[in-house]
């Protein structure tokens, strides 16, 4: 079991994750990423990238504005749609949303429901305000959207953008000509999404400002069906936790036969970076089905990817697998007057959107979470490729020219991996300052150094120590690094 303020100490006392504004005393909703977290999130993001533009050559990434104009937002649905349910306390005046008090105080999932629904169950339960005890007020609707005006006068009405994917739907027709017509098409990109939370709990996994990875893939049904079919390995398996049922089930892909090809193909690969690029286990992974009552009304199939966070009490969301339908162009093709059609076997259709949907702010906090260990010792086991220091170099001592060669050893390493050196403390608090932070391999450079040139190398995992020559250092860094061996391999040599 991992404390969430245990974890938070860590992360704010190593540079990971800390409460933004904080000499200010904060503002609920936002974080700010120190020098380790920022190494941790572009690491995250690179991997993403090329992983998922790595599917197919015809995915690739884009980049659009924070800020889009009214209309954009009108014909998505997010000016009359993008509500949350807000209740406020008689007495002391603090502003919840409902479906989660509902869950806080009752245990019961609720998300999904009308305004009127959720009052009728906060009267019939008597459910009171937890910090007072006062009652609560009738519901209402609230839009999350961040509005602004545009212009030295504001003559136009504009908003943060709700999520990235908005761009990437205007951009669809521009891409298409670009890339000379071929399909399917994927668009992806990352960058910052702006909701006005009701009121943001639970650190870093929901926030008013927060970042997104995401890929939109264009295709048209039954035309390139067959496509995702060739690709696809029917024995790859997926653990599912279907809608109307409470058992997980580990499962083939090929057997999800009631679902579309492109979707099951897409399943296949979202599962496949958790377990084999994010190295969390199975039993830490499940695709959750969406009922008709909590999915977008305009998401045909809808499986949200979810992690066990013991730090967040449990199963919690981190991404999601969307098929949209064509309702996104087809609503900006109502709204702007461009087509949005493609020719396709002697007709105009409109493409359908399959879309992959990660937030990365919880995708960085499961890694912190899943990785956390403080049993025995503080230390953290996130992917070599995640880490923000592939390796650390000591000098065991600082004098005799020890530290000399040790800066020689750094200098090579840090030329062909993310290296520290550090001379402050004793060996062992270095070690354990490398722990906590999750460098997978430290590098000392000792007495026998300067006899024989070699060096000890510890492993994070299970503290064994071996000797390396140095002009063998960089080759055995990298087989361990990039996982062609795992360190106990080294000891049968």
């Amino acid at each position: 079991m991992v404390d969430r303020e245990e974890l938070e100490s860590v992360c704010k006392r190593r540079g990971f994750i800390w409460p933004s504004s904080e000499i200010y005393g904060g503002e609920a909703g936002f974080y700010d990423y120190g020098h380790l977290g920022a190494r941790l999130k572009d690491n995250w993001e690179d991997i993403w990238k090329d992983f998922f533009l790595g599917i197919d050559d015809n995915y690739h990434m884009i980049y659009t504005p924070n800020i889009l104009p009214y209309r954009a937002l009108k014909a998505s649905g997010h000016v009359d749609l993008f509500s949350d349910v807000l209740v406020h306390c008689m007495r002391c005046s603090e502003s919840y949303r409902a479906d989660h008090i509902v869950m806080e105080l009752t245990g019961n999932n609720i998300e999904g429901m009308g305004a009127e629904e959720i009052e009728d169950i906060l009267e019939k339960n008597d459910l009171r305000c937890p910090s007072c005890n006062g009652v609560f007020s009738e519901t209402e609707d609230f839009n999350m959207m961040f509005s602004l005006n545009i212009g030295p006068t504001g003559e136009h009405k504009g908003f943060l953008r709700p999520e990235t994917a908005q761009g990437t739907y205007m951009n669809f027709f521009r891409e298409y000509r670009a890339l000379r017509r071929q399909m399917p098409m994927g668009l992806a990109t990352i960058g910052s999404a702006f909701r006005n939370e009701i009121s943001p709990r639970q650190g870093v996994y929901r926030l008013r400002e927060f970042l997104q990875a995401e890929l939109q893939i264009f295709f048209v049904p039954g035309v390139h069906d067959t496509y995702y079919e060739e690709l696809y390995d029917e024995d790859q398996k997926v653990r599912l936790l279907r809608d109307g049922e409470d058992e997980v089930k580990f499962v083939p892909v090929k057997e999800l036969d009631e679902l579309p090809i492109f979707y099951r193909y897409h399943l296949a690969k979202v599962y496949e970076f958790y377990h084999d690029h994010m190295e969390l286990p199975h039993e830490s992974i499940r695709l959750r089905e969406l009922s008709d009552e909590e999915k977008a009304f305009y998401n045909l199939i809808h499986f949200d990817v979810e992690i066990s966070m013991s730090s967040l009490g449990g199963w919690k969301e981190v991404g999601g697998i969307h098929y949209r339908g064509d309702y996104d162009l087809t609503k900006h093709q109502e709204e702007s007057g461009t087509k949005m059609s493609i020719p396709i076997e002697g007709e105009r259709v409109i493409p359908h959107v399959m879309e992959l949907s990660f937030g990365v702010d919880r995708n960085i906090w499961a890694l912190l979470d899943c990785g956390y260990h403080s049993k025995d010792r503080d230390w953290l086991s996130i992917p070599n490729k995640c880490a923000p220091y592939h390796v650390a170099v000591f000098p065991l001592v600082r004098k005799d020219g020890i530290i000399e060669r040790s800066l020689d050893v750094f200098t090579e390493l840090n030329s062909n991996f993310r290296a520290f050196w550090d001379k402050s403390g004793s060996v062992g608090k270095r070690y354990a300052r490398m722990d906590e932070i999750g460098t997978p391999y430290c590098v000392t450079v000792d007495y026998d150094t300067l006899d024989d040139d070699t060096v000890t190398i510890r492993d994070i995992k299970s503290k064994e120590q071996i000797r390396v020559n140095i002009s063998e250092l960089v080759d055995v860094i990298d087989s361990l690094v990039f996982g062609e061996k795992v360190f106990n391999d080294h000891f049968s040599e």
